[in-house]
C-alpha cells in the first residue's frame, strides 16, 4: 500500500503537541509495517531524523503552509497533485487539515474543536478559516480519529458526524519523563529558582492555556502563605500577544520569583517537571492534555481543570479546579504545598493512571483506524 501522510508539523526543535503525536505514532507505524510505502508530505526541507525507516519517502510541497491563504493553496492544490502523482491509496492527516477534493480514502485526526467554542483564542483570520473548513473536513473524511471521548462527543455534536465514524486514540507520553532523586531536584532548583521549590506550567503561552489566571492564583497563594517561598517556572513559547498575562505579571508582587524559560530540550524539560512541587495545568479547553500524563511519569503532583477532556485524562490522580476561579487554583496550590501526604497520594495514583497511556498503544490504535478508513471507503 502507498500511504501519504501530512507531516508538515514535524519541525526539528519545534514540536508542539500535534507534532509530537505525529512523530511518536508515525515512527512506530512505519517501523512496524515495512511492507507498505509511506510518503511524508512536508512544506519545507525535513530534518533527516524524521525519515524513520527506509520505507519513508519525503516529498516537499509548496508553499509553506502557515497562513489561511497558504493553507488553502497547499491542501487544495499541492497535496491533491502529490496524491495523484504518487498514486496514493490512503491519505492520513495528523493535524486536522485535509484536501476536500481528495479522491482516495482519508483519515483525519482532529484533536479538538477549541476554536469552535472560544473564538478569541485564535487570530481572526485563523478562526474564520477553521470554523469554515473543519466542519467540511470532518464530513469529507472517510474516518476521523481523535484523542479523547470528550473530543469525540464534541465532534459528533458540533459537526453532526456519525459517532461510528470516529475512533478514539488516546495520546501517550514520552519515555524520557522520569522521576528525579532529591539531590538532582536541588540542583535544578539552584539553577532556575535560587534553590527554592517551585510550581511549573508547561504549554504554549496563549489564552486557552489560562496562564493569566494561573499567575494571578500564584500571587494569591504566596500572599495567603507568607512563610512559603515557592517560585513559579513557565516552560513554553508564546503564540502571540497576550495582554492578560502581561497584566497579571505587572500586578504580581512576586514577579522576581516567576521564571520564563521558553522552549527547552527534552532532557531539561524532564528534569524541570520531575523537580517541581506540582504541575499547574488549569487550561480552559483541551482535547487531551499531554502534560498531565507527562507529570504522572515524572511523579509530580498535578493540578488541572474540571472541564473538557482533563478530568477524563487525570482520573482521580489530580486536583481538579475551576479554571475561571483564581481562588480555586490558589487553594489547590496551597493544599499541595502544605500537605505532603496529599501530594504523595496523588503521585501514587498517577503511577497507576499512567499505565493506561502509551505511544505504543496510540500508534496501534491509529493504525487500526487507518485500516478502517482504507477498507471501509
Amino acid at each position: 500500500m502507498r500511504i501519504a501522510v501530512n507531516t508538515r508539523l514535524l519541525l526539528s526543535g519545534k514540536l508542539d503537541g500535534i507534532g509530537w503525536f505525529t512523530c511518536e505514532t508515525m515512527h512506530r507505524i512505519v517501523t512496524a509495517h515495512p511492507e507498505h510505502d509511506f510518503f511524508f508530505l512536508f512544506d519545507r526541507k525535513p530534518d533527516p531524523c524524521f525519515l524513520f525507516a527506509p520505507n519513508v519517502h519525503p516529498i516537499v510541497l509548496n508553499p509553506q503552509a502557515r497562513h489561511p491563504v497558504l493553507w488553502q493553496i497547499y491542501f487544495e492544490w499541492s497535496v491533491p497533485r502529490a496524491l495523484r502523482k504518487i498514486k496514493a491509496d490512503l491519505f492520513v492527516s495528523t493535524d486536522g487539515w485535509m484536501p476536500l477534493n481528495a479522491k482516495i480514502p482519508t483519515l483525519d485526526v482532529i484533536h479538538d474543536l477549541n476554536f469552535e467554542h472560544s473564538p478569541d483564542f485564535l487570530r481572526p483570520s485563523h478562526q474564520r478559516y477553521m470554523t469554515y473548513f473543519f466542519p467540511r473536513f470532518a464530513n469529507k473524511a472517510t474516518r476521523i480519529a481523535t484523542v479523547s471521548e470528550f473530543s469525540k462527543k464534541d465532534i459528533v455534536e458540533t459537526y453532526n458526524v456519525d459517532s461510528t465514524k470516529i475512533d478514539v486514540v488516546y495520546n501517550g507520553s514520552h519515555d524520557f519523563y522520569k522521576p528525579c532523586n532529591e539531590e538532582d531536584k536541588q540542583k535544578v532548583r539552584e539553577k532556575y529558582c535560587k534553590g527554592e521549590k517551585y510550581f511549573i506550567f508547561i504549554g504554549t503561552i496563549s489564552k486557552r492555556k489560562n496562564l493569566a489566571n494561573i499567575l494571578l492564583a500564584y500571587n494569591s497563594y504566596r500572599e495567603d502563605n507568607p512563610d512559603n517561598k515557592e517560585h513559579f517556572v513557565v516552560v513554553g513559547g508564546s503564540y502571540g500577544a497576550y495582554p492578560e498575562m502581561d497584566n497579571a505579571l505587572k500586578a504580581s508582587v512576586f514577579r522576581d520569583d516567576i521564571h520564563f524559560v521558553g522552549h527547552v530540550d527534552s532532557d531539561i524539560l524532564s528534569q524541570l517537571l520531575a523537580s517541581a512541587e506540582a504541575l499547574v495545568y488549569a487550561s480552559v479547553f483541551e482535547g487531551f492534555g499531554i502534560p498531565i500524563i507527562e507529570a504522572f511519569n515524572a511523579e509530580t503532583a498535578v493540578i488541572t481543570s474540571n472541564v473538557t477532556s482533563m478530568p477524563e485524562v487525570a482520573g482521580d490522580a489530580a486536583l481538579l479546579v475551576d479554571s475561571s476561579s483564581v481562588k480555586d487554583i490558589a487553594h489547590a496550590m496551597s493544599m499541595l504545598a502544605n500537605d505532603s501526604s496529599l501530594r504523595s497520594q496523588l503521585i501514587a495514583r498517577g503511577r497507576e493512571r499512567r499505565n493506561e497511556f502509551s505511544w505504543e498503544r496510540t500508534a496501534q490504535l491509529l493504525w487500526k483506524s487507518m485500516m478502517k478508513a482504507y477498507n471501509n471507503s
